[in-house]
């Protein structure tokens, strides 16, 4: 048996099989004490979204108790919650804000 190796055997490149990154969904909660203005200034600011599909979500969230706001790569996500989140308390507002896998 011969260790020498056919000069002409072309290998293929080896591919890797990469998946596309998980996506996540950002939801607003609604609650007794943060204004419907707020919602809407946080929805144009974080998500955005016009006047009017601001006033739609807000809406949704205060008639069925959350919406959805977006959805984005994992990294995306965590920074619009922690960015609603903060400026949500740095305005004296319990508005509540989440991330779930889609």
């Amino acid at each position: 048996m011969s260790n020498q190796h056919d000069s002409n055997t072309i290998l293929a490149p080896e591919r890797i099989a990469t998946k596309p990154p998980g996506m996540y969904k950002v939801i607003l909660f609604n609650d007794d004490y943060t204004t419907m203005e707020f919602v809407i200034e946080v929805l144009q600011r974080f998500f955005a979204v016009n006047n009017e599909r601001a006033q739609q979500l807000m809406l949704k969230i205060h008639n069925e108790g959350s919406a959805v706001c977006g959805v984005y790569t994992r990294d995306i996500a965590d920074t619009r919650v922690t960015q609603v989140t903060q400026y949500a308390q740095e305005n004296g507002h319990p508005l509540r804000c989440s991330m779930e896998e889609v």
